[in-house]
């Protein structure tokens, strides 16, 4: 009964450690996700607006990341690129 007792109690603080540990991981990879969606929201509303003026930016991915990642100077980065190719 007792060596339940502690093999419970090492695999208890076994999972404690690893939750630490892969916290800041977690965090940072919850962050890059909520700012891609931003990029991908704020793509979506350049392109309504941007639309009046005949400047249009592809929504996927890439370009949702970097608009998410860099913000503003992305979305202007984007638009560069998109002019000088």
């Amino acid at each position: 009964m007792g060596q339940y007792i502690l093999a419970y109690l090492v695999g208890a603080i076994l999972l404690v450690i690893a939750l630490i540990l892969l916290a800041k991981p977690i965090k940072w990879l919850f962050k890059l996700i909520l700012s891609c969606m931003l990029g991908f929201v704020g793509l979506i509303a350049f392109n309504l607006v941007g639309g009046l003026f005949g400047l249009y930016i592809g929504v996927n991915i890439a370009t949702a990341v970097t608009v998410g990642v860099l913000g503003l100077p992305g979305l202007a980065m984007l638009l560069f690129l998109q002019h000088i190719v």
